[in-house]
């Protein structure tokens, strides 16, 4: 990662399909920035209680203490309650963006005010598609980790999300947003990937 000044905000996104390591990522990235002593504050969206309600928490356990919040717009109220971090971490962006929420909006603003801005998220759902505002927030992103998996079926490189329901593909038309773990999703490459349709 390349700053040149101290005082420009930096916009890092990480993102790619389930278990290729995205919140693992971006926990390092926050560990090194502590190391460093800056100050750090991470946000998860608060639907995803898999492993914990308040930690951030990857596949791997590895662990760090989040804010969860409903929609982007609640940080500014939580910064001026805290002050203005060096950095700022949210897991999960493809959970924000409802029509109420104006995420990447919300990272712009907070990475003019000069903070370090470090997302991950799944880029596309499990049907495939673009997720959420993630598209959007690649567009504006200063840099972009694209990270993959290994394809349980086949083994060759990962980048899909596969949903199952009951050991089969889930529908095209199933709900979009279903927080879950192995017992739900697989990585998968393209040539693997399945989706049904009624």
């Amino acid at each position: 990662m390349q700053r040149d000044h101290q005082n420009f905000g930096w916009i890092t996104v990480i993102c790619g399909c389930m278990f290729c390591g995205k919140t693992t990522e971006l926990i390092r990235l926050c560990r090194l920035a502590q190391i460093a002593r800056e100050k750090v504050l991470v946000f998860k969206h608060c639907i995803d209680t898999r492993y914990s309600v308040t930690d951030l928490a990857s596949h791997d356990d590895s662990k760090l203490e989040a804010i969860p919040i409903q929609q982007s717009t609640e940080i500014f109220r939580i910064l001026e309650a805290r002050g203005q971090p060096d950095v700022i971490a949210i897991d999960e962006a493809q959970f924000f963006g409802s029509p109420n929420d104006s995420f990447v909006e919300t990272i712009l603003a907070l990475s003019k005010m000069g903070i370090r801005i470090i997302v991950a998220g799944l880029d596309q759902d499990f049907r495939g598609l673009p997720f959420g505002p993630m598209p959007n927030l690649l567009a504006v992103a200063h840099e972009v980790k694209k990270l993959q998996a290994i394809c349980v079926n086949c083994h060759g490189t990962a980048t899909m999300t596969q949903r199952l329901v009951s050991g089969q593909p889930a529908f095209w038309d199933d709900p979009l947003e279903e927080v879950g773990g192995s017992e739900m999703y697989e990585a998968r490459c393209s040539d693997c990937h399945e989706v049904r349709r009624r």
